[in-house]
């Protein structure tokens, strides 16, 4: 983990925290006594040299993540560094559009906007009536909502949603119970809640006809219905 800001540190400690073994990496000596204990191994040292980075033995790691953001040419070069040594799995962050073009340029293999992306997932659920979004980057989506009023009562099968809608749904948490996966049987009732997949504009059309005047269900921590 190179770079121990707020994104790089609370990545760090949750891979800790998963039994990863994790090596960060920050020039900032406090940074480096904050978290001394707290990962695997955490050392004072400039990413942007090559032959410290090749010391600290950063070439035997099968992956590696570039948190630095705001310097952007200490974010440049040290991902320059890594995979300059033969890292098979570099992932960088970006804090803007064309950062993240220059990553993708010189070969980083994965490029995240975490600021951006959280905006975009934010933004669909303070407009929409989503409870959860995911987008990918190919345009597909997968969202939880609630149904229509149109479903409620029938079967999936007899009612064609995938054609008359062009989503798919995946899964179905009936009022009060857990999810559970969705079949051409499943009967929708009042108070359902739903997990949707297709492409992104559908997803978005599908989502604005749901059902918010039923009982609202308890939220679950994030993920846990997926």
């Amino acid at each position: 983990m190179v770079g121990l800001g707020r994104f790089g540190r609370s990545l760090a400690l949750e891979l800790t925290k998963e039994g990863v073994e994790v090596l960060g990496v920050d020039s900032d000596p406090k940074v480096v006594r904050t978290l001394a204990g707290r990962l695997t191994h955490v050392v004072e040292a400039d990413s942007t040299d090559l032959d410290a980075m090749r010391e600290l033995g950063v070439a035997e790691f099968d992956r590696a993540v570039i948190g630095v953001g705001t310097n952007l040419e200490a974010s440049i070069l040290s991902a320059s560094v890594v995979l300059e040594l033969d890292v098979r799995n570099v992932w960088a962050k970006a804090i803007s559009k064309s950062h993240a073009r220059i990553l993708n340029q010189i070969g980083v293999h994965h490029v995240v906007r975490p600021e951006h992306d959280m905006g975009k997932r934010v933004a669909h659920l303070v407009t929409g009536r989503m409870i959860e979004y995911i987008e990918f980057d190919d345009g597909y989506a997968f969202a939880k909502t609630r149904p229509p009023r149109a479903l409620m009562g029938r079967s999936l099968a007899g009612y064609g949603v995938r054609q008359e809608y062009g989503i798919t749904i995946v899964g179905v948490k009936p009022y009060g119970e857990d999810f559970t996966y969705a079949t051409p049987s499943t009967v929708l009732r009042e108070g359902a809640e739903i997990v949707i997949s297709g492409p992104k504009d559908k997803v978005e059309q599908f989502s604005a006809l749901g059902d918010d005047n039923g009982p609202r269900t308890e939220r679950r921590k994030p993920g846990a219905a997926w």
